[in-house]
């Protein structure tokens, strides 16, 4: 099963993620690759694999990638080979622009939505990482608010007021997509 967790920056997609995997051993966590830094307790191969543009061009150049986009000036995308593990269930933690471009190619996945408490609560998220200036702040919180109206495009949205339910209703939907008799698509 493709498990897809999107929402916006800042959401908590992360944490949440993290907890699924310590949860179930046996999800496979899908590593993205990206072209911009790595913030400070990030890990090259574990959060993302950092790779230079010219790297993910080339990538992009042999159809490697499943999806992928430019974010903030920066590349995005995951590639093909992480998502076609037909022996584990594959988690992908992803922006609202790359899971709706997975969506089409992998209708069969589950998507799930994550949305903020409050937008106050996720401006305070924002805030908190104190990763941005106040221009590149403003910008992720106005496109924080556009991607919360594409919540809808999903199937299944959760919110996150408090990580430890966010996580069991995913676990929920996890367990209740695997009874499943069909899937419309």
């Amino acid at each position: 099963m493709l498990i897809v967790i999107t929402g916006p920056s800042g959401v908590g997609k992360t944490t949440i993620i993290k907890s699924l995997l310590r949860l179930n051993p046996n999800f496979k966590y899908s590593v993205s690759l990206t072209t911009r830094q790595p913030r400070h307790n990030e890990k090259h191969g574990i959060d993302y694999h950092f790779i230079s543009e010219e790297e993910f061009k080339d990538k992009i150049a042999k159809d490697e990638f499943a999806e992928w986009s430019e974010v903030y000036g920066k590349y995005y995308g995951r590639l093909k080979k992480d998502l076609d593990d037909s022996a584990s269930d594959v988690v992908v933690g992803i922006d609202v622009q790359g899971a709706l471009k997975l969506k089409k190619t992998h209708p069969q996945g589950v998507f799930i939505f994550i949305l903020p408490k409050s937008e106050k609560a996720l401006e305070m998220q924002l805030r908190g990482r104190g990763t941005e200036n106040e221009s590149s702040l403003k910008t992720r919180l106005d496109s924080a608010i556009h991607e919360l109206n594409k919540a809808d495009e999903f199937d299944y949205k959760v919110i996150n007021d408090e990580v430890n339910e966010a996580v069991k209703k995913i676990m929920c939907i996890i367990v209740a997509e695997k009874c499943r008799v069909r899937k419309c698509v």
